[in-house]
This record gives structure tokens, C-alpha cells and sequence, in this order.
């Protein structure tokens, strides 16, 4: 007899809040460099500037935002996909073709993309927010205080502005992470060289992380200038064309540290969500 674990389908959104605690810095440095209207400091200027402007703790602005973004996009996205991926697995011989994983991955995080926009808006805002003049600054005390403000603010549609972006990035950074991590988990045991273990978790998580800041960079560009905006663009069109006006490569704006803050992010994921499941998932004896 053989013991094997499977993830809860909650252990993702656990995984990624423990992953968003350790990259906040990062992705906050992320947005404000993909919403600069020009080039003006690179990623050390950024981080330099906040830091001396703001004081230190300005680079963990809007946590309780980023986590909870976690807490519903992630926590869909990957109960979605491990969920069905373990159904179908336990039904077939063998592991799922990769294009069924990409197709599962796409779905999971568009849908989670979509649920978790309003706490991504909020998100954005509270990282923009310390760059702001202080007359301008919307001063959202915590994640749930920016929700609540929004919705008295500027209605229930306001929520989901960007939702198109938003699920849309989900899915491509889904199947970049989950669907390629996977995949690459299954080449890597093939090969036999490597065992189920630590190493071949972060080799993995490596290359998943590689693969989803390549797919989602263009979204996620025009989705913080949407979700940042003051009202400078009508819908997606409108800001698809303000941005190409600025050359192409500005749908790549940060892509360094996005790099930089998505595949740690993605490693830590999966470092975490493996630990969770060998510790505490539901044990098959087969």
C-alpha cells in the first residue's frame, strides 16, 4: 500500500497569502512604476523614493488589501483547478494532458480573476495612494473600509472596473503557474533523476513563475491603469490605445520587477502549498 497526499481546496488561497506577505514590497514597487505617466525612476529609484518620502512601512501599504485580494481570487482560482484536476486524475490512468490543464487553468483563473477584482482595485489604490499629493489621496484605512468606501463612493460597478482585465490576466497567469507547474512537476519526476522533494518543488515554481510574468505583463499593465484612474480613460479600447501611443514596450513596463516579484511570489506559493499538503492533506491509501 501507498500513502498519498491531496491539497485541500483551500490550502491555495492559504499558500498565497503566506507568499503575499513576503513579495508586498515588490508588487507595490510594481504598481508604481507601471503608473508612472513617464519613465522617470527605475525600480531602486522607486523603492528608494517611497522609502525616504513615506518612511519604511510605506512599502507594505495595502496589505490587508493584497491579502485579501488572495483570500478570493487565489483561494477560486486554485480550489477550481485542484479540485478538478484531482477529481479527473482519480477517474483516469494517468496524469492530465497538458492542453486539459491549460484549458482548467484558464477557466479557474478567469473565474477567480473576476471574484477577486474589487479586492485587486483596492489593492492598487492603497499601493498608489503614498505617491499621491495628500489632497488627492483616498485614505482607505483597510481593505474592507476601501470596499465599503467604494461602494457608498462610486457604486457597485466601480467594484468591478477592470474586471475584464482582471480575468482575463487570471487566466493567462493561472495557466502560466498552475497548468506550467504541473507540467514542468511531471517532467522533472519523469526524468527520474530528481524525487518528489523540495528542489524539484522550487525548480518547478521557477519555471511556472518565468511562464506567467511573460503571458500576463501586457494585462496587468493596462489593468493597474485602469484601476488607478481618476476617470482619464472610458473602457478598455481607450486605454489599449493611450498605452500603445506610448510605444510598445510600455505594455512591458516593469517587467524586471514584475519578474522579480512574480516568480518569488510563485516559488513561495508552491513551497508553501506543498508543505500544507504533505502536513495536513487529505491522505489516499491506494
Amino acid at each position: 500500500m501507498t500513502e498519498k497526499r491531496m491539497s485541500r481546496w483551500y490550502f491555495g488561497g492559504i499558500a498565497s497569502c503566506g507568499a503575499a506577505c513576503c513579495t508586498h514590497p515588490l508588487d507595490l514597487i510594481k504598481v508604481h512604476l507601471q503608473t508612472q505617466q513617464e519613465v522617470k525612476l527605475r525600480m531602486v529609484g522607486m523603492a528608494t523614493h517611497v522609502v525616504k518620502s513615506e518612511g519604511f512601512l510605506a512599502l507594505y501599504s495595502g496589505l490587508s488589501a493584497s491579502l485579501c485580494r488572495q483570500m478570493s481570487y487565489s483561494l477560486t482560482r486554485f480550489a477550481i483547478y485542484e479540485t478538478v484536476r484531482d477529481v479527473i486524475g482519480s477517474t483516469s490512468q494517468g496524469p492530465m494532458p497538458f492542453y486539459q490543464k491549460v484549458l482548467l487553468g484558464a477557466f479557474g483563473g478567469f473565474t477567480g480573476g473576476f471574484v477577486g477584482t474589487p479586492a485587486d482595485m483596492v489593492n492598487v489604490r492603497m499601493q498608489n495612494d503614498v505617491k499621491l499629493p495628500p489632497e488627492l489621496r483616498r485614505n482607505y484605512k483597510h481593505a474592507i473600509d476601501g470596499l465599503v468606501r467604494v461602494f457608498q463612493e462610486e457604486g457597485l460597478r466601480k467594484l468591478f472596473s477592470g474586471a475584464t482585465m482582471a480575468s482575463s490576466r487570471g487566466a493567462l497567469v493561472t495557466v502560466g503557474q498552475l497548468a506550467c507547474y504541473d507540467q514542468a512537476k511531471q517532467l522533472v519526476l519523469g526524468t527520474g533523476v530528481m524525487g518528489d522533494n523540495v528542489l524539484t518543488h522550487f525548480l518547478s515554481s521557477f519555471i511556472a513563475g518565468g511562464c506567467a510574468t511573460f503571458l500576463c505583463q501586457p494585462l496587468d499593465v493596462m489593468k493597474t491603469r485602469l484601476m488607478s484612474s481618476k476617470g482619464e480613460y472610458t473602457g478598455v479600447t481607450h486605454c489599449l490605445r493611450e498605452t500603445a501611443r506610448l510605444g510598445p514596450m510600455a505594455f512591458y513596463k516593469g517587467l524586471v520587477p514584475a519578474g522579480i516579484r512574480l516568480i518569488p511570489h510563485t516559488v513561495l506559493t508552491f513551497m508553501f502549498l506543498e508543505q500544507l499538503k504533505n502536513h495536513f492533506g487529505i491522505r489516499i491509501i491506494s
